[in-house]
């Protein structure tokens, strides 16, 4: 028996755009799930998914996972019909949209079936397979989600003429963020076709759109680095309002924003393919988080608290 983690993650910006070579900013969250691969009599591979979720969203995930799992023991040349397997879930990250929930389950898939058959992987194939294992949920996967599970870290992500690139970016301040869950689990794929037809009917806008979301990125890094967190909160609530205004938010994510706002946080937005999942509040600190997240909690909110940037 073995076993694989892998973070989950939270995108500050850029999130729906980078198969448009729009950069993101993205970082792990310290939170993960949890795989293990054990060798069992029988034929093929059976699942025990124990994850705590969003009600409803393994069902809603359950055709994708098994296309998902399928494709990660085929990249592994991992022969299921000689060596039947079971396959058990869990950890402490959410399954629910807008966390990298898909991701961390194909990476830490890849790292046990990785320790369990010998297989020699490097963090880099660990990276390719969680990726490959992400088509079957998000079409054609931008790279950002699995990256960020395998690396961990606050980092600038970014495909550039089909070649996926990163690097970390050193915060001077850590950011204490409270990720509040609208309870609606997207269908990350049908994005994909949903922002190709926005690019159909609008190429001039679109193109602006993009262009001003890209100077948003590298000033919300270079306010990361000087520890600005004033500015890193302002743009994004500015990029909530762009991904308002093409239809990428949902009206309880937009009340979650608001909400947060209202209270003093320095930032918001959605987190994620958007319509759905969670949104991210930037706080001033320790306090103030506690009071976001105890606000929507009251309001049968679930909610993550977490720190980032370390």
């Amino acid at each position: 028996m073995a076993k694989g983690s892998a973070f989950g993650k939270t995108i500050l910006i850029g999130d729906q755009f980078v198969l448009e070579e729009v950069p993101a900013v993205v970082s792990a969250i310290p939170f993960e799930t949890m795989a293990e691969v054990e060798r069992i009599d029988g034929e093929g591979w059976v699942l025990e998914d124990n994850r705590v979720e969003v009600p409803g969203y393994k069902d809603k995930k359950k055709d994708q996972q098994v296309v998902s799992i399928n494709r990660i023991l085929e990249v592994m040349n991992v022969d299921v019909r000689k060596t039947p397997i079971r396959i058990t879930y869990g950890g402490s990250l959410l399954a629910g949209s807008g966390v990298g929930a898909s991701a961390a389950s194909c990476v830490s898939l890849a790292r046990a079936l990785n320790a369990e058959f010998g297989l020699g992987y490097t963090i880099e194939q660990i990276n390719h397979v969680g990726w490959e294992g992400e088509f079957a949920y998000h079409g054609i996967p931008s790279g950002v989600d699995n990256t960020a599970s395998t690396y961990g870290g606050l980092m600038l992500y970014r495909v550039k003429a089909g070649e996926s690139h990163f690097e970390q970016i050193a915060s001077r301040r850590p950011l204490h963020i409270v990720l509040g869950n609208s309870g609606v689990t997207a269908n990350t794929a049908l994005l994909d076709d949903y922002i190709a037809e926005m690019k159909a009917s609008d190429p001039v806008g679109f193109k602006s759109r993009m262009e001003a979301i890209t100077t948003q990125v590298y000033e919300m890094k270079a306010a990361l680095e000087t520890g600005d967190l004033e500015k890193v909160g302002a743009i994004m609530t500015a990029n909530h309002e762009v991904l308002i205004e093409v239809g990428l938010s949902h009206e309880k994510l937009i009340y979650l924003c608001n909400l947060a706002l209202k209270m003093g946080a320095l930032g918001a937005k959605v987190t994620g393919g958007g319509r759905g999942g969670y949104m991210n509040a930037l706080t001033t600190g320790k306090e103030m988080q506690e009071a976001v997240a105890s606000a929507m909690e009251a309001e049968g909110y679930k909610v993550i608290r977490t720190t980032i940037g370390l």
